[in-house]
């Protein structure tokens, strides 16, 4: 017959056996992206994919922490999940010299930070300091050293300023965003109401589409996306790529002794600007453990799937956005005015990086 006793002793030994099994099967999980075909079109855009990995969002357990010796990607994917089904965070992050509370803020540049703001309410807006960033990165990345290694060994300003968009994206998601940059519209009406978030992870812009012979003497790549205003969820393996990316090279010219001004053997745009950016997504595009990948092909989306693009392309769980929407107004290579329905961000190319007496 059950007692009380042995009724309590039978419940003890259940939660004693659910916690062990919790305590062996960490919950953390990393969302491959949604099923949603590659290339899935929107306001004219042509559908030009049919090989995205139609697999259904899965969730896979993570292992124990990796230990330090595991690659920097593991590392990477274990301590910043991808969740394709969170919603964007709603954060704005923008880095400059100083806060817009300090008064060596350029006053030539308050119209521009604040219209994000305006157009963002609710959001968190955050302007990163100099001498805030590095604090930041350690915090973020304690975790995964030789990233933080990796910030504070570049020599150049405009290093560091190009690898923390791609850090706190990583680490945190949201817009991130040149201090140049006025917003037009907010990121609400980037994207069609019909497209469902939950199968968006990232959202670029094409920066460069230089239908000409001579194109590598004014660009780094043929079809170039911009990444002065990129907006991601956490996680999100572009972002994982183009870190790790950076930490290697980082490192490794390092250890060569050649990481210093006029002594590195890559440029600013290869290095960590727009070319090793477009690098690092056209890497995912083709990447096997996200696409189906024909036998006999040896890439599955190159530029010339995104030249003349005027409307959105959806490509797995990225949104691809005309040269209009983040460099209206231009007049060349297809850009259209900042009345455009389609502009979304104005870029008012300051450069400021260029007038460097370093570089």
């Amino acid at each position: 017959m059950l007692t009380f006793r042995k009724s309590l002793l039978a419940a003890a030994l259940l939660i004693t056996f659910v916690l062990y099994l919790r305590s062996s099967h960490p919950t953390s999980s990393i969302a491959s992206p949604s099923s949603t075909p590659a290339g899935q079109a929107h306001d004219g855009a042509q559908e030009s994919y049919e090989q995205y990995n139609e697999k259904k969002d899965t969730v896979q357990q993570l292992p124990l922490t990796p230990p330090a010796s595991a690659p920097l990607r593991d590392r990477l994917r274990y301590h910043f999940p991808y969740d394709l089904d969170a919603k964007f965070p709603a954060y704005i992050w923008q880095t400059w010299k100083y806060t817009p509370a300090s008064i060596f803020f350029s006053e030539h540049l308050r119209d521009s930070e604040s219209s994000w703001s305006e157009l963002h309410p609710g959001f968190v807006h955050e302007v990163i300091p100099d001498d805030t960033q590095g604090h930041l990165i350690k915090y973020l990345y304690g975790a995964v050293p030789d990233v933080y290694e990796a910030y504070a060994s570049m020599p150049l300003p405009v290093l560091k300023a190009d690898f923390f968009r791609y850090l706190i994206l990583l680490a945190r998601g949201g817009i991130y965003s040149d201090i140049d940059t006025t917003a037009l519209k907010p990121a609400s009406d980037w994207l069609p109401s019909e497209l469902d978030l939950a199968t968006v992870g990232a959202v670029i812009g094409i920066e460069a589409d230089p239908d000409r012979p001579d194109w590598h003497d004014w660009y780094a790549r043929r079809i170039q996306f911009c990444q002065w205003t990129i907006q991601a969820k956490p996680g999100h393996p572009i972002m994982r790529d183009i870190v790790a990316y950076i930490t290697q090279e980082t490192l490794r010219m390092k250890k060569l002794g050649i990481l210093e001004t006029h002594k590195m053997d890559k440029t600013v745009m290869e290095y960590t600007g727009p070319g090793a950016w477009t690098d690092a997504v056209f890497r995912y595009f083709n990447d096997p453990e996200y696409f189906n990948i024909e036998p006999d092909s040896e890439l599955n989306v190159t530029y010339e799937d995104f030249t003349r693009q005027e409307g959105y392309k959806k490509v797995g769980d990225v949104v691809v956005l005309p040269i209009t929407s983040f460099s209206p107004g231009v007049h060349q290579m297809g850009s259209k005015d900042v009345g455009d329905p389609m502009a979304f961000v104005k870029h008012h190319f300051g450069g400021t990086w260029k007038n460097d007496p370093s570089l």
